[in-house]
Order: structure tokens, then sequence, then C-alpha cells
């Protein structure tokens, strides 16, 4: 059992008040891992290989995500990673545009 305050050397509120559970991160694979603590390092490989939401992060660090997010939010001040929102929902159904399509098809 890992005190929560260890893993982020006792800081308890991230920098940055935009992250929440589904921010996309993704590694800058341009920015050297030297010098990262062991959390943070593990952190960076989890999001090398691709995409991963905070939430998948936090889950793969066995952490809690309020410790996650701060992990995050100075790897993000760093540079060793990209946070971005993640995709807006899609926008409300254009119901003209359906009928006009089924009214074509009904055509065919």
């Amino acid at each position: 059992m890992v005190r929560p305050y260890t893993p982020t050397g006792g800081t308890a509120v991230p920098t940055r008040r935009s992250l929440d559970l589904a921010t996309l991160l993704i590694a800058n694979t341009e920015k050297s891992l030297a010098g990262l603590d062991a959390y943070s390092s593990r952190l960076m490989q989890l999001c090398l290989p691709g995409r991963l939401s905070l939430a998948e992060v936090s889950a793969g660090l066995q952490l809690p995500a309020a410790v996650t997010k701060v992990l995050v939010a100075d790897l993000v001040n760093s540079g060793h990673l990209i946070s971005r929102d993640p995709a807006p929902a899609a926008h409300a159904t254009d119901l003209n545009l359906l009928r006009r399509i089924i009214h074509g098809l009904e055509r065919l």
C-alpha cells in the first residue's frame, strides 16, 4: 500500500484543472525519460504505444485518479505528455437529412 501523496512528492492538487478521466494522453517521444521518478517513468511507458485516457493510465498505475491527475499535470507541464480533450459528442441528428435519405432510398 502506497500513501497517495508519495507518488506526487506531497503535491495534492494538479496544476491543470482541465484534466478529467476522459482526457487523452500522448507521450512526446522526443523528450528523454532520464531524470523522471519511478511513477512518472511508468506512466510514460504506459503512454508510449499510443493514446490512452487518464482513466486507463490511472488503472494501469493502480493509483487513484486524483493522484494520477497530479502526475499527468506535471508531465504535461514538462512537455513529456500532450493532453487532448476527448472527441466531442456527436451533434444532434438532422431529421430532415434522414428523411431525404429515406425518401431517396424509397425511390430506388
